[in-house]
């Protein structure tokens, strides 16, 4: 199944730490050997601070506790910036730590500037040492450090660019904790400031959306109103715009979100209109099931892409966490299934009066006894006017044949009554109108 994975494509729009989950995910799940993850993380880690993880890693990769000589003297030097970043900051860092000197803080920047540097001599050469330092923490996988300095840090910036770059950094500090409520405001926050912020290029807005877009995968596949948040993003036109651009794979996510919220189906018609459009740039197991069951009505095809959707899921970071208990489950797994399960059931129920359910059972990939229960489970459940006769084992379906002439007739009759209504109300009151005048 790793001709599925997408972890290359959403990697090339991540922060480098943010990928670290993805190959932690792929390590478990042994989708690659054990030497290619460890390659790929020892890679990713020589772009950070994280020096001991990497000498780590070296070591498990090659079975040995020596470590090349560029890893100790790598060591040597983070230590030592680590020092002289924390010796610049440390005036204002040891202010921010008194909560007293802190409700001296006002919500006006150009105050606070001026009020700590004539009380405090602490100017704009402290403040740059700060975001240095906190981004210099996050490096070294110090996310809750990190957080915390760049949210002070922000509250004294008055450089707008330096200040988005600060957001950046602590949404991602705060993904990697896993802070999802909090992780969400700053999303909800950067978005404001892409959608509103005057680009040098249409181009560079586009890659802020297609960054934010990839980022905000592990909120909202993560937080509780994550599947009705990553709907609402992701079908705003800018942002779906940005899908059909540059970032065309992102439709897995968004297809699986529709197919699992029920309270969302009628994005279903336009989802399915965007996977038509964009079948030749990108198609996976899941989009090619919607495409067989609603484009071609091709339900062996369906059956056939739903097997392949299992695997797609579980092999994919996002959509395959996995819940310990008493035994392993994935939530998100059971949940596609039952739904594309059901929709299978209600295409083929529109299109055939009669139908077997030894037949049906097999197109859900269901045992006949399976099939039968969640069968009547279902019509009583639904508005479904149908009935399962055991005998013959066949469900069918009650069809209510339509007078189309008749039907024409009321619109008619309603057309009639609502211009005859139109026009009373215009024109009483211009006779009114005219009475008075005379």
């Amino acid at each position: 199944m790793a001709e599925h994975d997408l972890t290359a494509l959403l990697a090339a729009q991540m922060d480098r730490h943010l990928v670290f989950p993805l190959l932690e995910f792929l390590q478990e799940r042994q989708l690659y050997s054990e030497p290619e993850i460890l390659e790929a993380k020892i890679r990713l880690l020589s772009g950070t601070n994280m020096v001991d993880y990497a000498m780590d890693i070296h070591k498990s990769l090659h079975g040995t506790d020596d470590v090349p000589e560029d890893m100790v003297r790598r060591r040597a030097e983070v230590v030592s910036r680590l020092r002289s970043l924390e010796e610049a900051a440390a005036p204002l860092v040891t202010f921010l730590q008194n909560p007293q000197l802190v409700q001296e803080l006002r919500p006006d920047k150009q105050y606070n500037i001026h009020m700590l540097q004539d009380r405090y001599q602490i100017g704009p050469d402290q403040i740059e040492a700060l975001y240095q330092y906190a981004k210099f923490q996050f490096e070294c996988g110090n996310y809750s450090g990190a957080a915390d300095y760049l949210y002070q840090y922000r509250a004294l910036c008055t450089n707008s660019e330096r200040s988005v770059s600060a957001l950046w950094g602590k949404l991602a500090a705060e993904i990697l904790m896993q802070n999802w409520d909090v992780a969400l405001e700053e999303l909800n926050r950067l978005k404001e400031i892409i959608d509103s912020k005057n680009f040098s290029s249409p181009l560079n807005q586009l890659q802020n959306r297609i960054w934010l877009m990839h980022w905000a995968l592990f909120i909202f596949f993560n937080h509780e109103n994550g599947r009705n948040g990553i709907i609402d993003l992701f079908f705003q036109d800018r942002y779906l715009n940005a899908i059909q651009t540059n970032a065309h794979h992102l439709l897995r996510y968004l297809a699986t979100a529709v197919v699992v919220n029920k309270r969302r189906r009628n994005m279903l018609k336009e989802l399915i209109k965007v996977i038509q459009q964009e079948q030749h740039s990108y198609k996976d197991p899941i989009t090619e099931f919607l495409e067989c069951l609603y484009v071609n009505y091709d339900f062996d095809g369906a059956q056939q892409k739903l097997m392949e959707c299992e695997q797609v899921i579980l092999n994919d970071p996002f959509l395959g966490k996995r819940i310990e208990g008493n035994f392993v489950t994935v939530p998100l797994r059971d949940e596609f299934l039952e739904n594309a399960r059901l929709f299978i059931f209600e295409t083929y129920c529109r299109i055939h009066r009669c139908i077997d359910i030894s037949m049906l059972a097999q197109k859900l990939n269901m045992s006949y006894d399976e099939a039968e229960l969640w069968i009547m489970n279902l019509v009583r459940s639904s508005k479904l006017d149908a009935r399962i006769d055991s005998v013959s084992g066949t469900l069918i379906m009650t069809t209510n044949h339509v007078n189309v002439h008749e039907q024409i007739i009321e619109s008619l009759k309603g057309l009639n009554m609502r211009t005859y209504m139109l026009a009373k109300n215009i024109v009483e009151p211009a006779q009114a109108a005219q009475q008075a005048a005379r």
